[in-house]
């Protein structure tokens, strides 16, 4: 396989890598549309600067080889620049890069899937639901984040979520990993009501973008609740998000050879084919 490197900001964080399998455009076996779309690969870390895009490239190579270009997305956290607003500014400008080096690379974008980790699902699912951003009564938020105009946008069709933190609001209230969703944003809801309600998934529903929740039986970092709360708020509101339970732990979830995680590849590839 072939790997590209690509700024799309000045910052050291702003960039990402393309794993382009041999190949690319040819029909590989089990799956025959390998040249119609693109994985985004979305690294967890519960948004902090110590975890990076290494926790994607495994992932990202596992699907290259598989005949699925991957595009291992890196962006600012929480302690390098990023929490808010840059960390999601940065997750919706890696994606939309993808539009500048398509041409050069033969990529097709017209399925556009995400597969994120654990605080990456959250960003995935998150990014997944941006043209209803300007809908849930946040504007102070809004005007707070920079991003480009909907019509020049890459939309994401579809999610792959692994024991994403998908209820931003209950993660906030169960403290999960000591403070992360406040470190995150810079402080509480109570502080900061219309920012927190801008970056929660649930603010967005419903959306028309295929969600898989998949939340794996061991997870001792991310509670099950999470995924849970989502599909059940998704399928009330009329949204497409389906919740499926994994063995393992939350790291057998990007571990290449775990029965969990090709669960996942094979959600991706279901979504791309």
């Amino acid at each position: 396989m072939m790997r590209h490197k690509y700024f799309y900001g000045d910052h050291p964080s702003q960039w990402g890598e393309l794993f382009i399998p041999e190949n690319h455009g040819a029909k590989h076996p089990g799956f025959s549309a390998l040249a119609d779309g693109v994985a985004v690969v979305i690294h967890g870390g519960y948004w902090r600067s110590q975890y990076g895009a290494e926790l994607g490239e495994p992932i990202a190579r596992d699907l290259a080889a598989r005949g699925i270009p991957a595009w291992n997305l890196e962006y600012r956290r929480a302690g390098n620049g990023g929490g808010w607003p840059h960390t999601f500014e940065d997750v919706l400008a890696g994606i939309d890069h993808l539009s500048d080096i398509a041409e050069e690379h033969g990529l097709k974008l017209g399925k556009v899937v995400a597969l994120g980790h654990s605080a990456g699902g959250h960003l995935a699912v998150w990014a997944a639901g941006r043209r209803r951003l300007s809908s849930i009564g946040a504007q102070d938020a809004e005007r707070q984040l920079q991003r480009n105009p909907e019509e020049t946008a890459v939309h994401l069709t579809g999610v792959v979520s692994q024991s994403g933190l998908l209820n931003l609001a209950e993660a906030e209230r169960l403290n999960l990993s000591n403070g992360a969703v406040c470190n995150l944003m810079g402080g509480d809801s109570v502080r900061y009501p219309k920012r927190h309600r801008f970056a929660d998934p649930m603010s967005t529903l419903p959306i028309d973008v295929p969600v898989f929740a998949v939340h794996a039986a061991d997870d001792d970092d991310v509670p099950v609740s999470q995924s849970e709360g989502y599909v059940a708020a998704s399928t009330a509101s009329g949204g497409t998000a389906q919740l499926l339970r994994v063995p393992g732990d939350h790291y057998d979830l990007i571990d290449t050879k775990s029965v969990s995680y090709k669960k996942c590849r094979e959600l991706v590839q279901r979504l791309l084919a």
